[in-house]
């Protein structure tokens, strides 16, 4: 309600970057009432036999590019973007909002007008996401070996080429010269598919080493896709992260 600009967040899905929607984004109307617009988008997802880094990071990029260039038509302000990523989404939201300037991920799409905006973001959300490709590659290797999804994103094994993996995971990028990004982190106790400690715990060390502003909201008992959970629902998870979550909005963007 009002006038604007108003601050927002560019929103990536989950689903192993191979499913998935930005549709079903139930945080909208919630964050909408308390003045924060939001952004869902869409990227590029893997086939099997097709691998999709850096592609998806591209999209994300190429989405927050958009969502600056085009904020005064949209009446959002270009200087108070966070992306928010759930699970796969949460690992390209945090590759963006770490190291979206870096050539890797630079020259996706020359001939976008908005090819030359920043994709610099103020703050990053991540919900259950995934940190560390190596770790979870291992994760994936016990749960489902024929089909390692991790393995089908980065279009190959650690063993066959451990430097993409690397550059593939927001972990590499906690570091000092990146330290230009707020951070909030949420993730269960009893992740059943993303090992907490491997990924949120060692992401949240790497960055309060390297100096980030870096708060985390950990959720005793919850599992992986709480974040579906309806915020007016009495106990549920997400009621219990929303007003935490609002209040680092209101200090951090």
């Amino acid at each position: 309600v009002g006038a604007g600009p108003f601050p927002v967040l560019v929103n990536v899905h989950g689903g192993y970057w191979r499913r998935g929607s930005r549709n079903p984004f139930y945080w909208g109307p919630y964050l909408a009432e308390r003045g924060y617009a939001s952004f869902n988008i869409s990227y590029r997802l893997t086939q099997p036999g097709q691998k999709r880094f850096p592609d998806a990071v591209n999209d994300v990029r190429a989405a927050v590019q958009f969502v600056r260039g085009e904020a005064e038509s949209l009446r959002l302000d270009p200087d108070r973007i966070a992306l928010w990523g759930n699970s796969a989404g949460g690992h390209l939201a945090a590759l963006v909002a770490l190291a979206g300037d870096d050539p890797m991920f630079a020259g996706a799409y020359p001939q976008d007008r908005h090819a030359t905006v920043s994709p610099k973001v103020k703050l990053l959300v991540g919900v259950y996401g995934i940190y560390d490709l190596v770790a979870q590659w291992e994760r994936a290797q016990i749960s489902n070996p024929g089909d390692n999804l991790v393995e089908s994103f980065i279009g190959a094994s650690p063993a066959q080429n451990r430097r993409l993996y690397f550059d593939a995971s927001p972990i590499s990028y906690a570091v000092s010269a990146s330290n230009k990004v707020a951070v909030h982190l949420s993730v269960g106790t009893e992740d059943d598919l993303v090992d907490r400690k491997a990924n949120t715990d060692a992401f949240v060390l790497a960055l309060k080493q390297a100096g980030f502003f870096v708060r985390t909201t950990i959720l005793q008992g919850a599992p992986h896709y709480w974040g579906s959970e309806p915020m007016d629902e009495p106990g549920s998870y997400s009621a219990f992260v929303a007003p935490r979550l609002v209040r680092f909005l209101a200090e951090k963007l």
